[in-house]
């Protein structure tokens, strides 16, 4: 698959088939393409803890919001959760800056969940300390991201807007998720 293949279908999908479970060498596979990614300085500060239980979604579930744009939407229902996580932490002992590694290793990390099959979402509204203690994670780790994963459930439309069209994402009656994204014209600069 090309990448700008895995790019289009690498979208944020919040319903799969819970039931359809993710091994953990998977999982681990993914952690390694975020491990030979970039990293600022090249310190590589960031550690992963990986989920693919039942039990040990259960807990981590209840920690994360869901869909920011979709008020009326509580998020997924079970059957519909993810059948993996993968949490992404800082290792405040290495650097206390970040910069932009965990941005790097989550699309990295998205990517081969997508030439694998399945589908993911980045999700930075955490209850950190809620999440903090349901897995045990020591304090020098800061909780930079949770990623969700399984195969997904839904559909997700890419739609391109022009000037003032709203770039919120919404679902159909179709239940299909609608994403819409600027043209490229608009984005690209020209100062002269």
């Amino acid at each position: 698959m090309h990448v700008i293949d895995l790019i289009k279908q690498n979208r944020s999908y919040r319903r799969f088939h819970e039931n359809i479970q993710i091994p953990l060498e998977t999982l681990r596979s993914w952690v390694e393409l975020a491990r030979l990614s970039p990293s600022a300085a090249n310190r590589q500060p960031l550690r992963y803890v990986l989920s693919n239980t039942p039990e040990k979604n259960s807990v981590v579930f209840p920690c994360l919001a869901w869909a920011g744009y979709l008020k009326d939407w509580p998020g997924p229902v079970e059957g519909e959760r993810p059948a993996a996580y993968i949490t992404v932490l800082g290792d405040s002992d290495i650097s206390s800056s970040i910069d932009c590694d965990h941005g790097i290793a989550a699309q990295s990390i998205l990517l081969g969940a997508v030439g694998a099959g399945y589908g993911g979402c980045i999700i930075g509204s955490i209850n950190k300390d809620r999440l903090r203690g349901v897995l045990h994670i020591p304090e020098r780790y800061d909780i930079l991201l949770v990623l969700a994963f399984g195969k997904p459930k839904e559909t997700v439309i890419i739609e391109t807007i022009t000037g003032e069209d709203s770039i919120k994402y919404r679902r159909d009656s179709d239940n299909r998720h609608h994403v819409p994204k600027r043209r490229l014209e608009d984005i690209i600069l020209s100062f002269e």
